[in-house]
């Protein structure tokens, strides 16, 4: 969608992009400042494959500060953004045939890594009415003796949904009944949070040993093109994910690792201010998407995406175009509305639609009209 959204703005033709998976926001200038003085300081040179002991010291400060969780330096792996650390962690623990678990909705590299290592992907979905999150119930009836992963995020791209520490709680219960599966917690949206406290799964006794926690800088800190995630994980882990990254990138970039101690340590101000900034902008379109008729919305608790149910535009026309799907959807409201949006069948989710709010808040008030005037002219 980016990819011709770009297309037509080189045709002249005005476009709102709500397909954004990014902050619009730019680096906080302290993080700035410290990059610039580590290419002073001559920090030019390879580093270690799972990152500087200081850096990692760095996340494991900030694993207790925020998340009451221990760690040691040799626990924590480095990377070339999480979606490296995510493909680490995968080929370090699935063997071919293992099955892997996925709630959907589903940040879709999920399930194409499980296919390069092999395994085999067990999909749970999970409704908008009960908020995109998927229950204990549904967990213990996806386990069997092949599994070997489940996978999830929270908060969850493409949902806003965030589990609760009680939600937490009782899946882990399932989880203490099946001790030889792996937990993979992608928690890359921890600070853009707007029901309160970050909640890792990791917490409940007899999780952390078998917990994997995927962060970075990229949402928190605006940070999407420095290109740094990190990998809390028990010690067999991350000793495997070490040998893997090291036939594929080595250690990833010494300036951002230099960067990334200030990030983690320093002031959250900016950050602070960019979620409150989220959190209105959140507030306006929830708003203008419960109200638009057609338009079945959860509110998201966390990250920067509405993830409506569009399945009622399904079957309808307009200007000669029928709509079959939330593809069709999709490149209708690009094509007629000039506003650009994510289908929910790239995620699972064959009835939904993503809209990014990282976006002005003037742009988003032109989206959401153009979009409701698009939606609208479907009989």
């Amino acid at each position: 969608m980016s990819k011709l959204s770009r297309e037509l703005k080189a045709q002249g033709i005005d476009v709102i992009d709500l397909s954004i998976g990014e902050p619009d926001f730019d680096t906080p200038e302290h993080i700035k400042e410290a990059a610039k003085k580590a290419i002073d300081d001559g920090y030019t040179h390879y580093t270690p494959v799972a990152g500087y002991l200081d850096v990692r010291q760095a996340v494991v400060q900030k694993l207790k500060r925020d998340n009451g969780l221990d760690y040691t330096p040799e626990q924590i792996v480095l990377s070339t953004g999480a979606k490296q650390s995510l493909i680490n962690a995968i080929m370090s623990v699935v063997d071919p045939g293992d099955e892997v678990i996925i709630p959907t909705p589903y940040w879709v590299t999920y399930s194409e890594q499980v296919k390069l290592s092999e395994g085999k992907i067990v999909f749970v979905n999970c409704s908008l009415e009960n908020g995109f999150k998927i229950t204990p119930e549904q967990l213990e009836a996806a386990i069997t003796p092949k599994t070997k992963l489940f996978m999830f995020s929270s908060p969850c791209n493409p949902s806003g949904a965030v589990y609760s520490k009680a939600e937490l709680e009782a899946l882990a219960a399932v989880f203490n009944r099946h001790p030889n599966v792996f937990v993979i917690s992608d928690e890359i949206y921890e600070y853009i949070n707007y029901v309160g406290r970050h909640e890792s799964i990791a917490q409940f006794p007899g999780m952390q040993e078998r917990t994997i926690i995927i962060n970075g800088l990229s949402k928190g800190f605006a940070m999407t093109g420095w290109r740094l995630g990190y990998m809390a994980a028990p010690l067999e882990v991350a000793k495997g994910a070490d040998k893997i990254q090291s036939q594929f990138t080595s250690g990833t970039c010494s300036i951002t690792q230099r960067a990334t101690i200030t990030a983690l340590t320093g002031d959250l101000a900016p950050t602070q201010a960019m979620v409150e900034e989220f959190r209105k902008r959140r507030a306006f379109v929830y708003k203008a998407l419960s109200e638009t008729p057609g338009l079945k919305v959860s509110e998201p608790e966390g990250a920067f995406y509405l993830f409506p149910d569009a399945s009622s535009f399904f079957g309808k026309s307009a200007e000669g175009t029928t709509i079959n799907n939330a593809d069709d959807l999709c490149m209708y409201l690009l094509n007629k509305g000039h506003v650009s949006m994510v289908s929910g069948a790239a995620f699972q989710a064959p009835n939904c639609i993503r809209l990014s709010y990282a976006n002005s808040m003037e742009k988003l008030e032109e989206g959401v009209k153009r979009l409701q005037k698009a939606l609208a002219a479907l009989k």
